[in-house]
Order: C-alpha cells, then sequence, then structure tokens
C-alpha cells in the first residue's frame, strides 16, 4: 500500500503545475476572452480530472504539455514582448511532462522489492 503515498509528491506538484499554467493563461490572455478560453480550458479540465482521480489525467497532462511546450518555444522566438510569458510556459509545461512521467520511471527504473 506504499505505492499512493509515492506517488503523492508527484501528483501534488502536478496539480500544482497545471494550476499556475491555467492562471499563466489567464493573465497572458486576459484582453481576450476566447483565448483564456481555448488556453486555460484543457489545463484546466485535466486539473479537475486529476481532482477527481482519474487514471488518465496524468497522461494526457503528459502528452498535451509538449504541444504547450511547443508554443511557449514558438511564442518565445517570435514575439519578444511576449517572451516572459511563453518562457514560463515551457517552463511549466517541462514540469508537468516530468512529473507526469515520475510514476511511471519509479515502476522502471526504481528499486525492486525483494522477493
Amino acid at each position: 500500500m506504499s505505492a499512493p503515498s509515492a506517488r503523492a509528491p508527484s501528483s501534488l506538484l502536478l496539480r500544482l503545475a497545471l494550476g499556475l499554467l491555467v492562471a499563466l493563461y489567464v493573465i497572458w490572455f486576459r484582453d481576450d476572452q476566447a483565448a483564456v478560453a481555448f488556453f486555460a480550458l484543457p489545463p484546466l479540465l485535466l486539473l479537475a480530472g486529476l481532482l477527481f482521480k482519474r487514471r488518465t489525467a496524468a497522461f494526457w497532462s503528459g502528452v498535451i504539455a509538449l504541444a504547450w511546450f511547443s508554443h511557449g518555444v514558438m511564442i518565445a522566438y517570435a514575439e519578444p514582448a511576449q517572451r516572459a510569458y511563453a518562457l514560463v510556459e515551457v517552463a511549466l509545461s517541462v514540469l508537468i511532462v516530468v512529473t507526469a512521467s515520475l510514476p511511471g520511471l519509479r515502476a522502471r527504473f526504481g528499486r525492486k522489492p525483494a522477493a
């Protein structure tokens, strides 16, 4: 029964990163409500999935974070005025990918129980 407690810190960090990403999008696109809905709704739904303990929410968080990463890199390169927001998006997306992958990495490369 120690497996759920081993995943708790990464799950908490994943929820925090998704919440910060929602806040970033709300602040970044505050003048365009359609953009807020387009960007903030997916991480908000994934956060709700994590809070309701949906098994696939962490997986989809990691997959969609790859798109957020690409978006952030593209904006940081192309729009100097928005570079700060974009780099925060890149950092949060990397954090989401890493924390969503931690349980699988621990299962694959962690210590094996003594037989």
